[in-house]
């Protein structure tokens, strides 16, 4: 399945923006998908993840209550709703997917197998 990230952009702090990551190839459907960012200098980091059938959805805890990840499998997609934004938020986003997430590497980059390129987000303060 190829991904493709977008919605990023320039925002204000407290400002919201709407991360989409379109599926091509195959149907998200059975796929868990991932949400992660990477600030320079830092390594990547989970952000969000909503389980195969969508009725899991996970969080990092610095994005906890102002991030919302949802899926409509029917149009391949998956969205990051993100609210209140912080200039720590400030990153490459990426989205990835996998057929076969183990629930314990929920949280873990090396548990997905399929990744999109990022799309930037920067927030100033």
């Amino acid at each position: 399945v190829q991904l493709q990230a977008s919605g990023g952009g320039l925002v204000q702090a407290g400002d919201s923006l709407r991360l989409s990551c379109s599926a091509s190839g195959r149907t998200f459907s059975g796929y868990s998908v991932g949400w992660f960012r990477q600030a320079p200098g830092k390594e990547r980091e989970f952000v969000s993840a909503s389980r195969w059938n969508g009725g899991h959805t996970y969080y990092a805890d610095p994005v906890k209550g102002r991030f919302t990840i949802s899926r409509d499998n029917a149009k391949n997609m998956v969205y990051l709703q993100m609210n209140s934004l912080k200039p720590e938020d400030t990153a490459v986003y990426y989205c990835a997917a996998s057929r076969s997430l183990i629930l314990s590497e929920t949280r873990r980059a090396s548990g997905y197998n399929f990744w999109g390129q990022g799309t930037q987000v920067t927030v100033s303060s």
